[in-house]
């Protein structure tokens, strides 16, 4: 099966007060990061990754809580805009979030994503390449979903050199 790339275009850092400035109906969608306190892994970490499919992201992030944060005057946020030769057709490119998010929650494990941590990534990213360009921050620049299939299937593998066959 052919190679599904996906890239995605980082901007960032905002803060909670700058989420109106992200409500743009033509271009406003895709996936992004929430940094901020956490009570074990400290100050300043990765704590979520989300999807703006059907709403802006100024609409979907506004509606989680983060003035909540025990660190909320440094919660920052970081936004992930899809881009490529052309705009997908509309069910494509809401598929495409939905991909890279998973992907990208299941490579990174968040701490705030646990529900979706849990879940073994479905055959849909097996061949799921996401390229995260310019304010990434602390995600990787390339993750593919061939890397997290589960073990299992690589139980045929032997180590090149001389063996029986």
């Amino acid at each position: 099966m052919k190679s599904h790339h996906i890239h995605i275009d980082w901007e960032g850092p905002f803060s909670i007060e700058d989420l109106s400035s992200l409500k743009e109906d033509d271009k406003d969608y895709g996936v992004y990061q929430i940094y901020g306190g956490h009570p074990l892994y400290g100050s300043n970490v990765l704590l979520y990754i989300g999807r703006a499919v059907d709403q802006t992201f100024g609409k979907r992030i506004s509606q989680e809580g983060w003035e909540e944060n025990r660190d909320f005057e440094n919660v920052s946020i970081y936004i992930g805009r899809l881009s490529g030769k052309e705009t997908p057709e509309g069910n494509e490119w809401d598929n495409e979030i939905i991909l890279a998010e998973s992907l990208l929650i299941y490579s990174h494990k968040p701490a705030f994503n646990a529900q979706s941590i849990r879940s073994v990534p479905d055959k849909r990213l097996d061949n799921v390449h996401v390229f995260n360009w310019v304010a990434h921050r602390d995600l990787m620049s390339e993750v593919s979903g061939s890397r997290w299939k589960p073990t299992k299937e690589l139980n045929d593998y032997v180590y090149y050199g001389t063996h029986e066959l």
